[in-house]
């Protein structure tokens, strides 16, 4: 009886290296059709998966085509708002990572490279240096089972290391994605920091996901416009970081977007859009309004029992925060009790200051119409005064006037 060659795997289920694992769930997948679960992350299998059902071969030579300048034009232009919510984090982002190994990409919804980090010259860098210009295509169906592919089809946060990429010649990447979304809950973009022949040395996954959600939160913000942007925590000091719950409360007083963290503090889905206000939050749109010219966070119990910390700022069409002034009678409905580290949003010298009486109705365009009437008034019709005295433009006001008054 002829002796087989001794496996470099053990004969047990058990392995002693990631080596060793990964070869025994590429060997129970693509040798013996067998889903490896157990070994490596669903999200992987799935993708490996939907490589096979589209006929692609684990041995293929993936090329990356060449980038045209028109293709990167349209690229950029495409993602100008999302570059402009981002570069603040994405430059902090290549700092953190100087003295890795590591490259940091951002892409597109569709997976195309608009963005992408400087990295330390390293002669073994053959695939980064073509993966990382802008106009690449990291989509699945190009480079088939990759973290920034895999979050590009499923919007979850994904880690694929060495010979989890479908493609042997991808097999030297270690790759840690997560999903950044827009005001709409729809997928926006793709961070993804990436390294060529060298297992990460820190925790890629959580270090991809804090500067993620810090570029969605600026991003939620720039998409926000005539919105009262709420902010909140359990605890004051974590306001203005990644932990902060942020919400978007449109004009007529109705919950128009919340991020992560906002809807689990509130326990709002993005289903349940049309919640009102007062009803998320146990405070109606004045109550709020009064929280925008507060200097600093205040404590609040919201409807569901949660005692958190809430600030909140007026985000204008034309990207001017505006303050409210409000009257100096205390809201029994908030207690103000300043934090240990306030986040302040005090108002500067250029700020207007807008009374709005506590009791007024109607939604936010209404008072804002009714304050430019009034002061256009005391103004006796003069626009340009006006406007000085709003710290608005000419054109703004003129808009407002154009607009029919309310029934």
């Amino acid at each position: 009886m002829q002796r087989s060659e001794p496996s470099a795997l053990p004969t047990q289920p058990f392995f002693s290296t990631p080596q060793q694992r990964m070869a025994l769930a590429r060997q129970r997948f693509f040798e013996e059709g067998v889903r490896p679960s157990g070994l490596i992350s669903d999200l992987v299998i799935q993708s490996w998966s939907r490589c096979v059902q589209a006929r692609r071969d684990p041995g293929e030579n993936i090329a990356f085509n060449p980038v045209t300048a028109s293709r990167i034009h349209s690229a950029l232009a495409r993602s100008r708002q999302l570059l402009e919510a981002a570069a603040t984090d994405l430059s902090q982002l290549e700092t953190t990572l100087a003295g890795t190994a590591c490259t940091a990409i951002l892409t597109d919804p569709h997976g195309v490279v608009v963005h992408a980090t400087r990295s330390s010259p390293n002669p073994h860098e053959v695939l980064i240096p073509l993966a990382r210009r802008v106009g690449a295509n990291l989509a699945e169906a190009h480079v088939g089972t990759a973290a920034p592919s895999v979050t590009t089809h499923s919007g979850q946060a994904c880690l694929v290391l060495g010979a989890e990429h479908f493609f042997g010649s991808l097999q030297q990447m270690y790759c840690a994605a997560a999903p950044i979304h827009d005001v709409h809950g729809r997928l926006a973009a793709v961070l993804d920091v990436t390294s060529e022949g060298q297992p990460f040395g820190f925790d890629a996954a959580a270090v991809v996901s804090m500067y993620a959600t810090t570029i969605e939160n600026q991003l939620l913000r720039a998409q926000s416009l005539d919105h009262i942007v709420v902010r909140l925590q359990t605890t004051a000091s974590m306001l203005g970081t990644p932990m902060e719950g942020l919400a978007g409360l449109a004009a007529d007083g109705s919950i128009a977007w919340t991020n992560n963290v906002g809807a689990r503090l509130t326990g709002v889905v993005q289903a349940q859009a049309g919640l009102r206000a007062d009803e998320v939050f146990g405070l109606d749109l004045n109550a709020l309004l009064r929280l925008t010219r507060a200097p600093t966070p205040s404590q609040h119990r919201l409807p569901n029992g949660l005692n958190v910390w809430l600030a909140a700022h007026l985000q204008a069409r034309d990207g001017a925060t505006r303050l409210f002034k409000v009257p100096e009678a205390r809201d029994t409905s908030m207690a103000a009790a300043p934090p240990a580290a306030p986040v302040v949003h005090a108002p500067t010298a250029a700020a207007p200051a807008f009374a709005i009486a506590p009791d007024t109705a109607g939604t936010l365009r209404d008072n804002d119409r009714l304050l430019v009437q009034q002061t256009l008034q005391a103004c006796d019709g003069n626009v340009s005064r006006a406007a000085r005295k709003l710290g608005v433009s000419r054109g703004l006001v003129y808009r407002h006037l154009k607009q029919p008054d309310p029934a």
